[in-house]
C-alpha cells in the first residue's frame, strides 16, 4: 500500500513536470519572443500547424500574451511621451555564445515600431524600416516613411540623444510624380551629399530609385539621382536598396530581383544586381549578378573587396565576397543556385554554386537568419587582431561575429550575440568611439554596442 502511494506521488510529480515542460514549449512556439534559431523550437513549430498555435495563444495563453503585449504598449507610451528626447531606457551587459562581454545602451527613436502581428511582408511594416549614417560629429537618421532627424554624436554618453527634426521634400517629391511611398530602403552620406533609396509604386508598378540632396541639417531637398526604369507588378520585400561608398568617384547600389524570374541572370536588367554609379556622369557598371535580395553592402578599400549579404529563400542567407581584381563579373547564382528551398519546402535550386559556374558564398546560413547589414573590421581595428565581420540579422535577432584568417579565405571562429524580441535592421561602426550603432526595429531604438575586454 505504501509502495502504491509513493508510486502515485512519483507519477503525479512526473505529470506535473511534463505539464510544465509542455506549457513552456507551447509558449515558446506561440510567443513572439522565441529564439528563431533554437532547433528544438523550430522543430515544434514545424510539427504544430500555425492555425493551432494561434488558437492556443489566443485561448490557453491569452493572459501571458496580453501581459507581453501590455509590456510592449507601456514601452510605446513611454517612447511617445518623450518625443524627440531620445531617452536612454535600457542599459545592459550581454554575453555572447563564446562568453565575450558587450555593453549595450539603448535610446528611443520617435518613429513607428515594427508590428510583428502584421507579418514581415506587410506593406505597413515596409514603412517601419529605419536607417542611420554617422556624419562626422553628428548622426543622421531616416525613418521608413522618410522623416529625417539628427543628434550630436557626443550625446550617446548622456541620458538623452536630444534629437532634432530636419524638414525634407520627400512627400512633395513623391506627390509631384504621383508615386505612392512603399518605404525608404537606405541612407548614405558622402562628400556633403545625402543619398537615399526609395521603393515606390506608380501606374507602371513597383520600382526602386536613388535620390540625392546637399547635406544640410536645416532642410534636405532631394532630387532624382538614378532611376532603374524597371518595374514589377506585385509588392514584395526583395528590393535590395543598399548604398555604399566605392572607388573612382562612384557609389555602390544593390537591387533585388523582385520576384521577376530570370531577371537576376539577365545582364540587360538591373534586377538582382549590384552596380557602381559614377556620381558625376551617372554612368554605371555592373559589379555582380545573380543576387537575390542584397540587404548588406560593404566596400573594403584595403582589400579592394565588395562584401554583400543577401536573403536566401527559406534558408540559404549568404555572405558573398567579390574581389575586384578578378576580371569577370561574379555571378552568385540566383535564381538557379541556393542552399535554401522554396517557402513551401520544395528543393528546386542547385546546392552547389561552383559546379554550375557560379561563385560559392563565403558563408551561408540555414535556417535563415534574416541577414541584414554587414561591417568589416580589419585586424588593425580589433582587440584580437583578427579580420572580423559583424553581421546584423532580423529573424535571428542577433549580431554574428565571424573571425577570419589574414587571407580572409577561412573562418577561424563564429560567435553570436542575441537580443531577444528585437530585429536588427542596420549596423554601423564608429571608429572614433570604438562602438557600433544598431537600429532595433521592434521598439524602435538606437543601440550603442561596445565590446568589453
Amino acid at each position: 500500500m505504501l509502495f502504491n502511494f509513493k508510486s502515485k506521488k512519483i507519477i503525479f510529480a512526473i505529470l506535473i513536470l511534463l505539464s510544465i515542460l509542455i506549457f513552456y514549449a507551447f509558449w515558446n512556439v506561440v510567443s513572439g519572443g522565441y529564439d528563431r534559431q533554437n532547433k528544438a523550437i523550430l522543430f515544434l513549430k514545424k510539427i504544430i500547424p500555425n492555425k493551432i498555435s494561434r488558437k492556443v495563444r489566443d485561448t490557453i495563453f491569452v493572459i501571458p500574451d496580453l501581459k507581453e503585449r501590455n509590456k510592449q504598449l507601456s514601452l510605446q507610451v513611454e517612447k511617445y511621451e518623450q518625443s524627440f528626447d531620445g531617452k536612454l531606457f535600457n542599459k545592459k551587459i550581454y554575453i555572447s555564445d563564446n562568453d565575450q562581454k558587450y555593453a549595450l545602451k539603448e535610446f528611443f527613436l520617435p518613429f513607428h515600431r515594427l508590428d510583428i502581428r502584421l507579418g514581415w511582408a506587410a506593406t505597413e511594416n515596409s514603412l517601419r524600416a529605419h536607417y542611420l549614417e554617422i556624419v562626422k560629429d553628428k548622426v543622421l537618421v531616416i525613418s521608413g516613411k522618410g522623416q529625417t532627424i539628427y543628434f550630436e554624436k557626443k550625446n550617446i554618453f548622456k541620458d538623452k540623444l536630444l534629437q532634432k527634426d530636419i524638414p525634407n521634400n520627400i512627400s512633395n517629391l513623391l506627390m509631384k510624380n504621383k508615386y505612392k511611398l512603399i518605404g525608404i530602403r537606405d541612407l548614405f552620406v558622402e562628400d556633403d551629399k545625402v543619398y537615399i533609396s526609395i521603393q515606390h509604386k506608380d501606374e507602371n508598378g513597383f520600382t526602386i530609385n536613388l535620390y540625392e540632396s546637399d547635406l544640410n541639417f536645416e532642410k534636405l531637398n532631394f532630387k532624382p539621382f538614378f532611376k532603374i526604369n524597371e518595374y514589377w507588378p506585385v509588392y514584395n520585400v526583395y528590393s535590395g536598396g543598399r548604398i555604399e561608398t566605392f572607388k573612382d568617384n562612384k557609389i555602390l547600389f544593390s537591387i533585388g530581383y523582385s520576384d521577376v524570374k530570370n531577371a537576376a541572370q539577365d545582364k540587360k536588367s538591373f534586377l538582382g544586381k549590384i552596380i557602381a554609379i559614377d556620381k558625376t556622369t551617372k554612368n554605371y557598371e555592373i559589379i555582380s549578378i545573380g543576387n537575390r535580395n542584397p540587404q548588406g553592402l560593404f566596400y573594403a578599400k584595403n582589400r579592394n573587396l565588395v562584401i554583400n549579404t543577401e536573403h536566401g529563400p527559406k534558408g540559404g542567407d549568404e555572405i558573398n565576397f567579390n574581389y575586384l581584381e578578378n576580371k569577370e563579373i561574379p555571378n552568385f547564382g540566383w535564381d538557379i543556385a541556393s542552399y535554401g528551398t522554396t517557402y513551401s519546402g520544395k528543393k528546386i535550386y542547385k546546392d552547389s554554386h561552383a559546379k554550375f559556374g557560379f561563385v560559392e558564398p563565403f558563408k551561408y546560413f540555414t535556417p535563415s537568419i534574416g541577414i541584414s547589414e554587414i561591417v568589416y573590421l580589419p585586424g588593425t581595428q580589433t582587440l584580437d587582431k583578427k579580420e572580423t565581420l559583424f553581421v546584423s540579422s532580423l529573424r535571428a535577432a542577433s549580431v554574428y561575429i565571424i573571425k577570419m584568417n589574414d587571407e580572409m579565405n577561412k573562418i577561424i571562429s563564429e560567435d553570436r550575440l542575441y537580443f531577444p524580441e528585437q530585429r536588427l535592421r542596420h549596423i554601423e561602426y564608429d571608429k572614433e568611439n570604438n562602438v557600433f550603432f544598431i537600429m532595433f526595429e521592434n521598439t524602435p531604438s538606437i543601440g550603442i554596442l561596445e565590446v568589453k575586454p
